[in-house]
């Protein structure tokens, strides 16, 4: 096998970056992230064609916003719609109707304050064309049966089901709960799996106009449930869950569309005739298990094949969404030649924890939940909660994450005493690790409205200055670092006069929200100024005083090494895709 340096797609005997295995929402925003920052990227799937998985509901609120930094959000809303409110149903009665976002209303710093319907499948087509869009399509049938890391430690040879042997510098396994990428490399997938919490699914075509299709319906009875949701962008199709038809002997039956037509006829008011198709059927067992590592050498895990849990609260492609974008910039860096591979290390010290209580959180919520449709009146409702946004999950305890205090030992971790509890960050302004706000504001330049998402939007590094005495900090981050890898915005207050001058992009804070998002005091006439670094992936790196230039630049070279790139070096792919 050649071992050339080529920056190709990988084709042919050039050698590819990285390997994503499995090209589910995962695989593909990975894929995504990474062919836009030119890293020579592939991706493939086990399937002969695109799988019409529709089993996820769609992306929460966190995911909204990682896709569209990605640049297809409104592809997203406009293919989905909102989560609908439900009704509950007993003894075929309709008995109660629940709205969970009833009280919920985007703010200045999240304009998504609630995720969206959409088909699996549906999102997976718009991630591909993206993906397409960068030249690199998704290679259909080509199983991964072998992985061996090179004697260099610098690559790994993946062999195919179909006998070929390919060399590529980092693999990534995105496929699945079986993922046959975990069980080549040996790692363990502890937990358990409820073999008495059984529920069958699969996408149906109800007659048309058989039920409302602005409700999502469901009937909780002593003997059974059945679940109906509408599938945005069809006319008659809807998501069917249900509990299990059982033989004789209490065993759970395999899911048939005769099986899913007697168990409408026996919960719902609807006949067994309205049911006029079934497909995708499958068998869900509540599942809640994780890997006990995300990494072996070079090659990681991220989505299902790290970490299963409870359906509860819509969390499983979202917290593999999550993961996808944590470790996208990093490996871009890293392959880039800017950071050193110790930064890898950090996808497992945040991600891992994240997973843990991920798979508590569902386990309660789906606790909650099972007690909530004893009573009637009770369903899926109890399953949401503000932490199932996923706006909340942070990486304080990261050793990427840094107050003014630590920059006299800036690679050391801030790991708080015992185990770290992701997300439920403390109110106030945001800490190091957190996500990073959103805010209105106008652009300095052309007086335009826009939202400082915007201006972090693409694969780059943002230091934000806030005050007058954050301009020298901004102006040698500028020169040192160019248009690369690293971008600087001057957060202008209402109040500041003169001319908005100097490198970079700014944004003046016009109604106070940037302000208010990151903490008033950055705007204090008696205060030298303030400056954040936002990594690529919207979580505050660094929150330093102005006068403390040496904090900045200590954490921006151990993402961005001394400087500029050297020649050579993967150009960031900001713009939209062709295609």
């Amino acid at each position: 096998m050649g071992m050339g340096m080529g920056m190709g797609m990988g084709m042919g005997n050039e050698l590819a970056d990285v390997l994503v295995v499995g090209a589910g929402p995962t695989g593909l925003v990975l894929a995504c992230d990474l062919a836009r920052r030119g890293a020579a990227v592939r991706i493939v799937d086990r399937s002969p064609a695109p799988p019409r998985t529709s089993r996820a509901k769609g992306p929460n609120a966190r995911s909204l916003e990682i896709l569209d930094d990605l640049g297809v959000a409104d592809e997203v809303l406009a293919a989905g719609s909102d989560p609908l409110p439900m009704l509950k149903y007993r003894d075929r009665l309709p008995v109660a109707e629940t709205d969970p976002w009833a009280d919920s209303a985007p703010s200045p710093d999240a304009p998504y304050d609630r995720g969206r319907l959409i088909a699996q499948w549906r999102l997976e087509e718009i991630l591909r064309e993206r993906l397409a869009g960068y030249g690199v399509r998704v290679e259909l049938g080509r199983e991964v049966v072998g992985l061996t890391e090179a004697a260099d430690g610098r690559h790994v040879d993946v062999t195919f089901a179909e006998g070929r042997t390919e060399r590529v510098r980092y693999v990534v396994g995105c496929d699945g709960a079986h993922s046959s990428v975990r069980k080549l490399l040996g790692i363990g997938f502890e937990g358990t799996t409820a073999e008495d919490q059984v529920m069958v699914c699969g996408d149906v075509d109800l007659a048309e106009g058989a039920l409302d299709r602005t409700r999502w319906h469901q009937w909780f009875d002593e003997d059974g449930a059945v679940m109906l949701c509408p599938i945005p962008g069809t006319r008659t199709g809807w998501w069917f869950q249900a509990g299990p038809e059982r033989d004789g002997r209490g065993r759970p039956l395999a899911p048939t569309a005769n099986g899913f037509r007697r168990l409408l006829a026996r919960h719902t008011a609807l006949p067994d005739r309205a049911l006029t198709r079934a497909e995708l059927l499958s068998t869900y067992r509540v599942n809640v298990r994780m890997a006990d590592r995300f990494r072996a050498g070079r090659v990681f895990l991220a989505g299902d094949a790290a970490h299963v849990h409870a359906v509860a609260g819509g969390l499983g492609m979202n917290t593999g969404i999550q993961d996808a974008f944590n470790l996208g910039w990093k490996l871009g860096l890293v392959l880039a030649g800017h950071a050193g591979a110790e930064l890898l290390d950090t996808y497992e010290e945040e991600r891992l924890p994240v997973a843990a209580r991920t798979l508590d959180l569902t386990s309660e919520r789906l606790r909650a939940t099972l007690e909530a449709i004893r009573r009637p009146g009770g369903g899926l409702d109890a399953a949401i909660t503000p932490d199932t946004t996923g706006l909340g999950v942070g990486y304080r305890w990261s050793s990427l994450a840094l107050v003014h205090d630590e920059a006299s030992r800036p690679y050391e971790t801030s790991r708080p005493d015992g185990a770290p509890r992701p997300g439920d960050g403390l109110p106030g302004s945001p800490q190091p690790g957190d996500r990073a706000p959103d805010a209105p504001c106008v652009d300095s330049a052309t007086g335009a409205r826009t939202r400082l998402h915007r201006v972090l939007a693409g694969p780059r590094t943002t230091v934000l200055g806030f005050g007058p005495g954050s301009a020298a900090v901004l102006r040698e981050v500028a020169a040192a670092y160019g248009d690369t890898g690293v971008r600087t915005c001057r957060v202008y207050a209402p109040y500041e006069g003169g001319a908005r001058s100097g490198p970079g992009t700014a944004v003046v804070d016009d109604e106070g929200h940037v302000a208010a998002a990151y903490g008033t005091e950055a705007f204090s006439n008696t205060h030298t100024g303030t400056v954040i670094v936002i990594r690529p992936d919207h979580h505050l790196g660094l929150s330093a005083p102005a006068d403390d230039a040496g904090s900045v630049h200590a954490y921006l070279r151990r993402l961005h090494g001394a400087g500029r790139p050297r020649n050579g070096s993967p150009a960031l792919v900001d713009a939209a895709p062709k295609g």
